[in-house]
């Protein structure tokens, strides 16, 4: 069975837009709202298209099939790419510009709940909420939300989209950032629409599962109400991810998380001030292959036909040995790159498959035994099913946390 996650293996052709013409980035100006702040409009998805997302498409993306069946959209989207500034706080922070997508259902309210949504791992620039044709995860999620009465926000990330930095993959601090200066620059283009909204929800899958809850932290630190925020396959604890991998892998592991292996190499050498991380890290007959993946001169079909099968052969034996010892300075780097391990004050739902072929139950469902222990906000976790894989946790879970969500507005 060939598995597939958010962008690793894109859908065939570019998904159309159904009845509705869609203005292409080239063809629409960018509108200034702030000094650092703009936006162009992307076109619409109308309903048609919307529903064929939540049907056809749907069962294209998914691998093993769910079964699931999703109600008929309420609404038509318009379409948004933001183009903001952030700063970089692994590197003094210093500035940057970043994309991102905002999706405004096309309907009458007087205010709308919003949903910021952090996206999974992707092996190219583009696979990401602003070039929207070409995330079908990110697609899903306005369908099912945009679709249905919610403004939905997605930030590309620093790296990714039109930003021209290098990967910040799995970067605790660039993340929280990039998803934060996202959520301001929303609020500016959406004042600028005339939108307003009102109850903030986050969701997120894998990577950005990951990438809510750091988001998240920085939110509540900063005391910005959250009504609730739910995550499918979370990778809560990266140190146990990665060392998981390398010293007990599964019969279900795909070889694609090599990839995330190699993205994680790269991003935390660059930003975390580790040069030459590749060089000790990764076994030579690769290190040629991971260096041009992580700088996007090859994609995941070329890094796939060098790369071996297992994490723990990517790596140069002593490296791998070293995944026991704190004095490790990767190592050590993931252990800190924790996402959980605070007191909740946001209610949160966290989805697992029993047979995700990336993250582990037990990982993905950490948080329950540690808010329990220190009396944190309300923590449940929910079985997607024993068919449920990496991409049917996501479809599960975002059928399941729409209705959560629109019971806590009731």
């Amino acid at each position: 069975m060939k598995f597939r996650f958010g962008g690793v293996v894109s859908m065939l052709g570019a998904l159309l837009f159904g009845s509705v013409q869609p203005v292409t980035a080239a063809e629409a100006a960018y509108i200034a709202v702030s000094s650092d702040v703009s936006f162009q409009a992307m076109g619409e998805y109308d309903q048609s298209k919307l529903n064929q997302i939540l049907s056809t498409d749907r069962q294209a993306f998914e691998t093993i099939p769910t079964g699931l069946s999703f109600p008929q959209v309420g609404n038509a989207v318009s379409l948004y790419r933001v183009k903001y500034r952030t700063v970089v706080p692994e590197k003094n922070n210093r500035p940057v510009e970043v994309s991102g997508l905002i999706a405004v259902p096309k309907t009458k309210q007087a205010s709308f709940p919003m949903v910021s949504y952090q996206h999974g791992t992707v092996f190219s620039r583009t696979e990401v909420p602003s070039f929207l044709d070409q995330s079908m995860e990110t697609q899903l999620m306005v369908a099912q939300f945009a679709g249905n009465g919610y403004v939905v926000i997605g930030a590309d990330y620093i790296g990714k989209g039109i930003s021209n930095e290098p990967d910040s993959y799995m970067v605790k601090e660039s993340t929280a950032q990039a998803t934060y200066d996202m959520l301001q620059a929303s609020g500016k283009v959406l004042q600028h629409l005339g939108v307003k909204t009102d109850d903030l929800f986050l969701s997120g899958w894998s990577q950005g599962a990951w990438a809510t809850q750091v988001f998240r932290n920085r939110l509540e630190s900063l005391q910005v109400p959250v009504k609730a925020a739910a995550t499918a396959s979370t990778p809560n604890d990266l140190y146990l991810l990665m060392t998981r991998w390398i010293n007990n892998p599964t019969a279900l592991d795909v070889d694609w998380i090599v990839g995330t292996a190699s993205l994680l190499i790269g991003a935390y050498g660059e930003y975390y001030g580790m040069p030459g991380l590749s060089a000790v890290a990764v076994n030579p007959a690769y290190q040629k292959a991971q260096d041009e993946f992580y700088s996007n001169k090859i994609g995941w079909e070329g890094a796939s036909s060098v790369f071996p099968k297992k994490v723990a052969d990517f790596f140069q034996p002593g490296f791998s040995q070293q995944s026991s010892l704190v004095a490790n300075t990767f190592f050590r780097r993931l252990q800190e790159n924790q996402a959980y391990q605070w007191r909740f004050s946001t209610p949160s739902r966290y989805y697992y498959g029993e047979v995700d072929e990336v993250v582990t139950p037990y990982i993905a469902t950490l948080p329950e035994a540690y808010q329990n222990t220190i009396n944190g906000a309300a923590v449940s976790v929910v079985f997607a099913g024993k068919k449920a894989d990496h991409r049917g946790t996501f479809v599960f879970g975002i059928l399941d946390q729409k209705k959560w969500f629109d019971s806590l507005r009731q």
